[in-house]
């Protein structure tokens, strides 16, 4: 379930989240009705690998929660959103800062909600690219999404208690 909290309340917690502060990640816009998100990845000494260029974990960490908060908050209540698998295609070396953005049309959460609507689940892929500040393409992430309408707790099936063999 969606937690209450603005967008900009959620950008300013991730400025502080340590493994985005320690890997040079910085959320830079959340829009206020979820529509968009845009983060950078600065380049530098601790996010930089063997070759000398960005840590690919660095590169998927700034693309990872950021479709299943767009998702969640703008379906609403009601529903669970899960990450359920992931792609990163390395295209080109980053030796300097990276950007990522995030747009989540309103045609999508309508047809969520319509694959959602009988109590089924969805499983949308969504698709950003990293990008660095020339517009030169760096990797390409790919995300796939579990979503489903929540149970409510009076449809879950009551717990039956467990009983020890022995007793």
């Amino acid at each position: 379930m969606a937690r209450s909290v603005s967008p900009r309340t959620l950008r300013r917690l991730m400025r502080w989240w340590p493994p985005y502060r320690s890997a040079g990640i910085r959320v830079l816009h959340i829009a206020d009705d979820w529509s968009s998100a845009r983060v950078t990845l600065r380049f530098g000494r601790l996010n930089r690998n063997w070759f000398g260029t960005a840590f690919g974990g660095s590169l998927y960490s700034m693309c990872d929660p950021f479709w299943a908060l767009l998702v969640l908050h703008r379906l609403g209540g009601g529903y669970v959103v899960w990450d359920k698998a992931a792609e990163i295609e390395y295209v080109s070396p980053g030796r300097a800062a990276v950007f990522a953005e995030f747009r989540l049309t309103e045609d999508r959460v309508a047809r969520i909600r319509e694959e959602t609507a009988d109590g089924g689940k969805a499983l949308p892929w969504f698709d950003c690219v990293v990008t660095a500040a020339d517009g030169t393409v760096v990797a390409r992430v790919r995300k796939q999404l579990y979503v489903r309408r929540a149970v409510e707790p009076a449809a879950r099936p009551e717990r039956t208690e467990r009983t020890s063999p022995t007793a």
